[in-house]
């Protein structure tokens, strides 16, 4: 064998080692050495060792377990993200194929007629003729990727197939964290609904009172007024609430891919604290979100794109080749004088285009910046997320504990005052401003103690579902 017929091949291969543009490596992010809020947060756990799924587990509710798993299960959106990721691998799949020959079949057959009249060379006859022809071909051709063109096709591919799984990732935490928001605001709402059908029922004690004071001289019309509209303005309250109530109920409905027909829940009362949160280092919450991971793996692909685009400025090199057989009669098709073939290499370059290839080039660097401005946007979000979530965590439990003595002492002012106006030393105005302050410092509390839930909900979003 001539020497020159295993040195090309060893070049060709020594030069598809190699692939024009920039190698990517993850680009350093701006990351504080700890969160600025002073707690709670403490120094994760390794990575591998940090829950994947069922973080809402932590809040210990079956109610809320059983509607993130039917949500998981059920929920279209989620559903439509996972058929993305599923589009996006295979787009993957058809950009690694580049990497191997193309091998056709292009079987024909045909029965021409050649004219009587056609140009043919001196001396030879003009008499019109009919024959047949058949191939049987396999076609081959391949691309050496000698400038790494399909190596960066393929990477790019590869990494906005890990971008979409990310994606869907941060479907599925989204979907969890909605589901979980619901579900206690929700709770919130029927314990404020409890708080309001008990105070209706004092309205309506209040304004049986007002009316036999009044039946008896001791009250005028105006304290029958104040109370009939203290008693339409709480059961106004109560309807709003149970409206309110009625929404959400459809919301989960939709998040479990219910018609909100078809959909019975009832909501417990709130009547325990949320879990506490420990954040973690910030160093662990880039391993954590995946839209942060979305984002990296969007900014590799524009890197590898950019090799692309510079792949264009060289020659493709290719190899392209046949083997068959053709004959004109079908019953000799198959005999061996019937074998033909044939093989060799290409190569194309660009000359001009127009300026379109440098264009080209310029528009991959140009996505390259974007994706990076993009990505460095990300990881700042990431962290104003979570310092929101601990800001909310730590001045919610504050406002808890002074709406607790709000409460308590309104209570105790709503009671004595009451105490005084059937003791005459008092006019109804008076317990109507105890009695309204008192509700309204119970449906705050309550209120705040839904937002502490949805609070720490919103914490597990920030910090990537798992701590």
């Amino acid at each position: 064998m001539h020497p020159l017929r295993l040195l090309l091949p060893a070049a060709l291969a020594l030069l598809a080692g190699c692939a024009v543009g920039p190698d990517y490596h993850r680009p350093a992010a701006a990351m504080p050495p700890t969160f600025q809020e002073p707690g709670p947060w403490k120094v994760a756990a390794p990575k591998d060792t940090l829950p994947k799924e069922g973080w809402w587990k932590t809040f210990q509710d079956a109610k809320l377990d059983d509607l993130e798993t039917h949500a998981l299960a059920a929920n279209l959106t989620a559903q439509a993200a996972l058929d993305r990721f599923d589009e996006a691998r295979a787009i993957a799949r058809v950009s690694r194929a580049a990497f191997l020959p193309s091998v056709g079949l292009n079987a024909s057959a045909a029965r021409e007629r050649f004219s009587g009249h056609r140009e043919v060379s001196p001396g030879s006859g003009h008499a019109a003729y009919e024959t047949n022809t058949y191939d049987l071909p396999l076609d081959l051709s391949y691309q050496v990727d000698v400038f790494g063109r399909v190596r960066r096709g393929y990477e790019s591919a590869r990494a906005l197939a890990q971008a979409q799984w990310a994606d869907y990732q941060t479907v599925l935490l989204g979907l969890e964290a909605e589901v979980a928001q619901d579900y206690y605001t929700l709770r919130s709402l029927r314990s404020q609904h409890d708080l309001l059908a008990r105070a209706i029922d004092l309205r309506e004690q209040a304004l049986d009172l007002v009316q036999k004071r009044r039946g008896g001289g001791a009250s005028d019309d105006l304290d029958v007024y104040q109370a009939q509209a203290e008693l339409a303005t709480t059961q106004s309250q109560a309807l709003a609430t149970d409206q309110a109530s009625a929404q959400l109920r459809h919301a989960l409905a939709v998040l479990l891919g219910r018609l909100p027909e078809d959909f019975v829940f009832a909501a417990d009362p709130l009547d325990v604290g949320p879990p506490a949160v420990p954040a973690g280092l910030p160093s662990e919450l880039l391993e954590r979100r995946p839209d942060v991971a979305a984002a990296e793996r969007t900014l590799a692909s524009a890197n590898a794109l950019v090799g692309f685009a510079r792949a264009a400025f060289f020659p493709t090199i290719g190899l392209t080749g046949d083997a068959g057989f053709n004959s004109s009669s079908f019953s000799s098709l198959l005999h061996s004088n019937s074998r033909e073939w044939s093989i060799g290499p290409f190569v194309t370059l660009p000359i001009f285009a127009g300026g379109a290839v440098d264009a080209g080039y310029q528009r991959a660097k140009a996505a390259y910046q974007e994706a990076l401005a993009l990505y460095r946007q990300q990881v700042l979000v990431a962290f104003r997320d979570v310092e929101d979530g601990l800001s909310a965590v730590r001045y919610l439990a504050a406002q808890g504990e002074a709406l607790g003595r709000a409460q308590v002492a309104s209570t105790k002012a709503a009671d004595l005052s009451l105490v005084r106006y059937k003791q005459g030393v008092a006019d109804y105005f008076e317990v109507i401003d105890a009695q309204r302050t008192a509700l309204d410092n119970q449906l705050q509390a309550t209120q705040v103690q839904g937002q502490r839930f949805v609070g720490n909900v919103l914490l597990v979003k920030a910090l990537g579902g798992g701590w």
